[in-house]
C-alpha cells in the first residue's frame, strides 16, 4: 500500500461511527481524569479496560488511547490553576503556569497549553505515520549503557531548573535519587529504606510525592494569605483568552522544539515517558533563553515547551509499542494487554496483518486531538473561574482532593501520611532554597538509572569502559560533562559580577 492509501485507510477507519464515538468518550474521560489531581490516566485505563472486552479491538484501543492523551491535556489545568499536577508529566507546567495564573493570565496560559499540546500531538502523529518502522528499529539499537547515559544527561539538565545556584539544583536531584531508592531492590529482592513498613516495599508513591511537593507545599505556603490574585482576573471573554503577538512569538519555536524532544523521547522505550520529555524540554528552553531569569516567574515558553513535549511523547510512545511490541511504560503495557485480550499478537506484523486496526488507531489520534481542541477552548473560562473561589473554601477542597486522589490508587493510609510528611518537609526545603521539580525528576529517573547502570556492568563483566566505548553513550556523557562545566562557569561569572555591581 502507498502512503496515500495508508492515510485514506486511517481516516476511513477512524471516522467509522463506532470508532468515532469511542474516541469522543475516551478523550472526554481522559480530560476529566487529568483535571482531577492524583487519579491519573493509568488508574483510569485500568478501571475502564473491562468495558472494552466486548467491543471490536479498534474501538477498544481508540478509547484507551484517548484516555491516555486526553489526560495529558487535562492534567495541565490543575497544574496552572492550583499548582496541583494532574499527571506527573504536567508537574513542570506548575513552574511557570501557576505564576501566570497569579498574574491574572490563567486564560492565556490555558489557551497556549491547549494549542501547544495540539501541535505537539499532531507533529508526533506525522512522525508516527511517516517513520514508525525505521525509527523503531533505531530505538532497538540502544543498549542499557546508552539509556544510562541519556538519563545522566536528563538529570544534569534538570539541575539547571533550580533558580540561581546550580549546586542547589544538583542537591535537589540527589534528594530525588535517594527517595527513588526506597523499596525493593529489583536485582536482589532486598528491602531498602522501608523501615519495616510493608506499604513502602514498592517504594514511595509517585502521585503522593508529586501531590506533596507541588500541591500541599503550596497550600502551606499560602495559608493565611488573602486570595488577591483572583481579583486580577479579567472578565472572561474570548479576547481575554487570546495571547498577544508577543506571547505567540515567544511560544512558536519552544512549541516546535518541545514537540521534537517529546517525539524523540517517546520513540525510545523505557526513557521515562512524558515526565522526562517535559522536564528536558523545559530545561533546554531555559538554557537557550536570553532571559533565563524569567523562568519560574511566568515565562510563557515554560508552559508551551513542556506541554507540547508531553503530548508528543504520548503519541510517539505508540511507535515501539505497535511496531515492535515493546512497551515504553505501564500505560503502553496495558495497551499491549488489550491487544492480547482481543487475540492480536503485538509486534511488527500488526501493521501488515491488522492494517485497519493500526491505521484506524493512528487516524483516531488526529481526530482525538481535534476533539480535545474543540472541547478545551470553550471550557477555559470555566476553569479560570476556579481562581475566584476564596482561599478558605478553595484550600480545604484542594487538600481533600489530594487525600482522596492519593488514597484511591492503592487504598493505603501510608500514602496519605507520606503526603503529609513530604509536604511539610517540602515547605521547609522551599524556605531553604531547594526546588520541587529537580527532586521529582530525580525520583522518576533514579530507579531506571540504577537498573541500566547495573545491567550494563553485568553484561560487560564489570568493565566501566562500556559507557565510553559505545558512541551513543560516550556522546551523551560528553554532553553531560559540557553542561556541568557550562553551569559552573556561569555560576562563577555570576558570582564575580555581583560584587562588581555592588561597588557602583
Amino acid at each position: 500500500m502507498t502512503f496515500l492509501d495508508n492515510i485514506q485507510l486511517a481516516f476511513v477507519a477512524a471516522l467509522a461511527v463506532e470508532n468515532l464515538l469511542y474516541c469522543l468518550l475516551g478523550v472526554t474521560l481522559g480530560m476529566v481524569v487529568g483535571v482531577l489531581p492524583g487519579i491519573g490516566h493509568l488508574a483510569a485505563i485500568t478501571m475502564l479496560m473491562p468495558m472494552t472486552f466486548h467491543v471490536p479491538p479498534t474501538a477498544a484501543l481508540v478509547m484507551l488511547a484517548g484516555i491516555y492523551y486526553g489526560a495529558q491535556y487535562g492534567g495541565s489545568i490543575a497544574s496552572i490553576l492550583l499548582r496541583l499536577p494532574g499527571t506527573a508529566s504536567t508537574a513542570v507546567t506548575c513552574l511557570d503556569g501557576y505564576p501566570m495564573a497569579r498574574q491574572g493570565r490563567a486564560g492565556v496560559a490555558l489557551f497556549i497549553t491547549t494549542i501547544a499540546s495540539f501541535i505537539g500531538g499532531v507533529l508526533a502523529i506525522a512522525v508516527l505515520i511517516a517513520l514508525a518502522p525505521p525509527l523503531a528499529e533505531v530505538a532497538l539499537t540502544f543498549a542499557s549503557a546508552d539509556y544510562f547515559a541519556m538519563m545522566v544527561l536528563g538529570l544534569v539538565a534538570t539541575a539547571t531548573l533550580c533558580q540561581g545556584n546550580p549546586l542547589m539544583g544538583a542537591a535537589s536531584v540527589v534528594i530525588g535519587l535517594i527517595l527513588g531508592l526506597v523499596g525493593t531492590d529489583v536485582n536482589t529482592g532486598t528491602m531498602r529504606f522501608t523501615f519495616g513498613i510493608p506499604q513502602l516495599f514498592d517504594g514511595i508513591s509517585l502521585v503522593a510525592l508529586a501531590m506533596a511537593l507541588f500541591g500541599l507545599t503550596e497550600v502551606i505556603s499560602s495559608a493565611g494569605k488573602k486570595n488577591d490574585h483572583a481579583a486580577r482576573q479579567d472578565k472572561i471573554t474570548l479576547r481575554s483568552l487570546m495571547p498577544t503577538r508577543k506571547d505567540l512569538r515567544q511560544s512558536i519555536v519552544p512549541t516546535l522544539r518541545g514537540s521534537a524532544v517529546g517525539t524523540a523521547v517517546g520513540i525510545l522505550p523505557g526513557a521515562g515517558g512524558g515526565s522526562m520529555a517535559s522536564f528536558m524540554a523545559y530545561a533546554f528552553e531555559k538554557r537557550v533563553s536570553r532571559t533565563p531569569e524569567r523562568f519560574g516567574h511566568g515565562a510563557i515558553e515554560g508552559v508551551a515547551a513542556p506541554e507540547s513535549a508531553n503530548n508528543a511523547t504520548a503519541q510517539a510512545a505508540f511507535i515501539p509499542t505497535l511496531t515492535l511490541g515493546i512497551p515504553g511504560d505501564a500505560v503502553m503495557a496495558l495497551m499491549l494487554g488489550a491487544l492480547l485480550i482481543h487475540g492480536i499478537q503485538p509486534g511488527p506484523r500488526v501493521i501488515t496483518e491488522n492494517p485497519e486496526l493500526f491505521w484506524g488507531l493512528v487516524g483516531s489520534f488526529f481526530i482525538g486531538n481535534v476533539l480535545l481542541l474543540i472541547l478545551n477552548i470553550p471550557l477555559i473560562g470555566i476553569w479560570v473561574r476556579i481562581l475566584a473561589i476564596p482561599y478558605q473554601y478553595l484550600f480545604p477542597a484542594v487538600v481533600a482532593f489530594i487525600g482522596v486522589g492519593v488514597y484511591s490508587i492503592t487504598y493505603s493510609y501510608v500514602d496519605v501520611l507520606s503526603v503529609a510528611v513530604i509536604g511539610l518537609a517540602g515547605y521547609v526545603m522551599v524556605l531553604i532554597g531547594f526546588e520541587a521539580a529537580p527532586i521529582l525528576l530525580g525520583y522518576i529517573l533514579g530507579p531506571m538509572l540504577e537498573e541500566n547502570f547495573r545491567r550494563s556492568l553485568l553484561l560487560s563483566g564489570g568493565d566501566l569502559s562500556v559507557f565510553v566505548t559505545r558512541p551513543v553513550s560516550a556522546g551523551l556523557l560528553g554532553l553531560s560533562l559540557v553542561a556541568i562545566i557550562w553551569a559552573l562557569v556561569s555560576a562563577l561569572r555570576g558570582r564575580q559580577k555581583r560584587p562588581a555591581e555592588g561597588t557602583l
